[in-house]
């Protein structure tokens, strides 16, 4: 059995309430009796267990998400999922809540993180696009003690935080793969469309992608990536003026979450059915394109996974203990048409 507070005070010759003291760092107590309570610890091999002491103070684990204000049906589920776990965590003595913010202005955001302390918060997960602003308040943050996790979106040279999420590396290198088999071996361009690349995701995926067409399809010309900022109206002028300057466009890669507001825009100049259109994450949009076979193959990651994994994460390190990381590993999903009810 693991020794207890109580173990510990009666190897230690000393009560229960200085033993809580000297745990907690707190006041009145005499350095005779902490270095008893240091030496007994050492003595029996006890291990405080923040977790159940949190339990015993009925604390509640305060978490939120920081996301993008704009987003489409792909972030409308990751807030439906955060809507889940915050309702059946409520009895667990955890409070989620969310702020969305314009993360396309990384000072407002990076001001936003500086107000935060830990006597609102114990942990945040932030999906923001990659920025020397940004990544120096989430920084701060977890030099206030604020439990930080990347979401979905990371920062370059962060060590300091922990991301959820799948590789972006890998993803962009399946999407490769995928679109270069189904082309064949015709030479061809391909049309590759971001919502910005300032996101860190988005970089990784072109990288990925790219090395696996410049090693394996040489025959296939990767054109510059298109910006579409998630509107519509510049999604459908800089679409068309791609298209119709390339008329050896065969594929379409779109690299963002979102796939609607790029789709409505191919649609509008052409049939998609022709080209082979691999995107990114499960929606209905994309799973009503999948069965129209206006799109190929639909690479995907859990949202629920993502949030929960998350939550788990922040509360792990609340509790200073280690996360599990293979529960926590978010897995890349090749979704077609003829697997899309499995």
């Amino acid at each position: 059995m693991r020794p207890t507070a109580k173990d510990l005070a009666e190897a230690a010759g000393v009560s229960l309430a200085t033993v809580d003291r000297v745990l907690n760092d707190r006041p009145n107590v005499s350095e005779k009796a902490a270095r008893r309570v240091t030496e007994a610890i050492e003595r029996i091999g006890f291990v405080r267990n923040p977790a159940a002491v949190n339990l015993a103070r009925n604390r509640v684990y305060r978490f939120r998400f920081v996301l993008p204000l704009a987003g489409d049906q792909y972030m409308q589920e990751i807030l439906r999922q955060i809507g889940e776990a915050r309702e059946a965590l409520r009895v667990d003595l955890t409070d989620i809540d969310v702020v969305q913010l314009p993360t396309g202005d990384p000072h407002a955001v990076a001001k936003y993180l500086s107000s935060l302390s830990t006597d609102d918060i114990d942990g945040v997960a932030i999906m923001a696009p990659e920025s020397p602003q940004v990544r120096d308040a989430m920084a701060r943050l977890v030099e206030r003690g604020i439990k930080v996790v990347q979401f979905l979106s990371g920062q370059e040279r962060l060590p300091a935080a922990d991301f959820v999420g799948v590789n972006n590396f890998a993803a962009g290198a399946t999407a490769g793969k995928l679109l270069g088999r189904f082309l064949g071996r015709e030479p061809g361009k391909i049309m590759v469309v971001a919502e910005t690349m300032m996101a860190q995701d988005s970089i990784e995926r072109r990288l990925g992608f790219d090395g696996i067409i410049n090693e394996h399809f040489p025959q296939l010309t990767s054109l510059p990536s298109i910006e579409t900022y998630g509107d519509e109206r510049r999604a459908s002028t800089v679409i068309a003026r791609m298209l119709e300057h390339n008329g050896d466009i065969t594929g379409v890669y779109i690299l963002s979450a979102e796939a609607r507001v790029p789709m409505s825009a191919i649609e509008a100049v052409v049939d998609p059915r022709p080209l082979t259109i691999i995107v990114h994450e499960r929606t209905p949009f994309s799973e009503k394109a999948l069965l129209d076979e206006r799109i190929d193959a639909v690479i995907a990651q859990n949202p629920g996974h993502a949030v929960r994994s998350a939550i788990r994460i922040m509360r792990a390190r609340v509790e200073q203990r280690e996360p599990i990381a293979s529960q926590e590993k978010i897995r890349i999903e090749i979704v077609l048409k003829e697997n899309l009810g499995l």
